[in-house]
């Protein structure tokens, strides 16, 4: 296992690179990586959008759009442990999101917009934004319509796990 990989998050509006915290939430980064590399997130959207607070996607049931009514409700199949930690939750940062049950995460996360540091110690951050703040600031500021979706559809056309020497 490299410690020295990233995510490439390739959206419609441009492309967001992730650094994990292996170090600090092992299991989320692993479950992170290993849906990744199976294809799971891609065709999928960031169908929560909240400005100055953050972006969720990573919900399998955002590829239908016949299934809006339900999106944020998918998961993969499992759910992983919390692995809370004293990381606060920035602008940048990536974080499992999940039911009220704190061990109720699977595949979707969210990517802060402001400091929503009411959020520390109670969702697995495990990462933070290297590059793509300017697609952050895109995505984030979109207009939305109830249940904070975005009026547009803003894809997650793929999301990659590469080698750390890879990216410039």
């Amino acid at each position: 296992m490299t410690m020295n990989e990233l995510a490439a998050i390739k959206t419609a509006e441009g492309e967001m690179i992730i650094e994990f915290w292996a170090d600090i939430a092992p299991k989320t980064v692993e479950n992170f990586k290993t849906l990744a590399r199976k294809g799971f997130y891609d065709g999928t959207c960031f169908h929560r959008v909240i400005k100055d607070f953050m972006i969720q996607g990573g919900d399998p049931l955002t590829k239908d759009a016949a299934k809006e009514a339900y999106w944020g409700t998918g998961g993969p199949g499992h759910t992983i442990q919390a692995e809370f930690n004293d990381h606060h939750h920035d602008r940048g940062v990536i974080s499992m999101a999940r039911s009220q049950d704190p061990d109720s995460a699977g595949s979707q996360f969210f990517i802060c917009h402001g400091n929503p540091r009411f959020l520390d110690r109670q969702y697995t951050a495990f990462g933070k934004l290297i590059k793509g703040d300017d697609v952050l600031e895109k995505i984030a500021t979109t207009p939305t319509h109830p249940q904070d979706r975005p009026d547009k559809r803003i894809e997650i056309e793929s999301i990659r796990i590469v080698a750390a020497d890879a990216v410039k």
